[in-house]
């Protein structure tokens, strides 16, 4: 598969099937990612792959915030349940996290670096047949989850990213052509 085939054959995948992601398919994923332009040679990055016990943790706090908005105990208990089912299902979930720097200029550039290292693993992924969905949000911050992944004050966790076979058909959204997003300047 060719790089442009990769980046159109790339999406948000939903639903994986059961098999496994294996310890060494991980690792060389991994290492493509640290391949990842960056400024300064920093390599911020740093990856948590999540066993059992961390897709628990993340399952607790992904529960308690998604339920936080129910109102009905029932109901309440019934999404921190099927939280709990999904993210224990997952074949695979890596954190991705920057170390900080005390420098604003080093820290936004390292952030930028990250993210080239999650386009890195999610093309690669793609072209050994996997898919990845790749999440943000408050809860990367959520102080329950920092102590129970033991990410230290001075990381900031980036992404996570689900990864697993794809179960059933692609779901390519259309994206508006590049030109209609592009100026050309003299």
């Amino acid at each position: 598969m060719k790089v442009d085939e990769a980046i159109r054959a790339r999406y948000s995948v939903r639903q994986f099937t059961d098999r496994p992601i294996r310890r060494d398919e991980i690792e060389s994923l991994l290492e493509l990612a640290v391949q990842a332009p960056n400024h300064r040679m920093t390599e911020p990055w740093r990856f948590r792959v999540a066993g059992d016990e961390a897709k628990r943790a993340l399952s607790r706090v992904l529960g308690r915030r998604k339920s936080s908005k129910v109102t009905d105990p029932e109901a309440a208990r019934l999404v921190r349940e099927k939280v709990e089912r999904t993210t224990m299902a997952l074949p695979a979930l890596i954190a991705v996290a920057v170390q900080q720097s005390e420098n604003p200029e080093i820290r936004e550039e390292d952030y930028a670096a990250a993210w080239m290292a999650i386009q890195n693993l999610a093309l690669a992924a793609v072209e050994r047949g996997l898919g990845t969905h790749i999440k943000t949000g408050a809860v990367m911050d959520d102080p329950e989850l920092r102590e129970a992944w033991r990410i230290p004050a001075d990381q900031r966790v980036v992404a996570m990213i689900e990864m697993g076979e794809p179960a059933g058909e692609a779901r390519n959204t259309e994206r508006e052509p590049a030109a209609a997003r592009t100026t050309w300047m003299d």
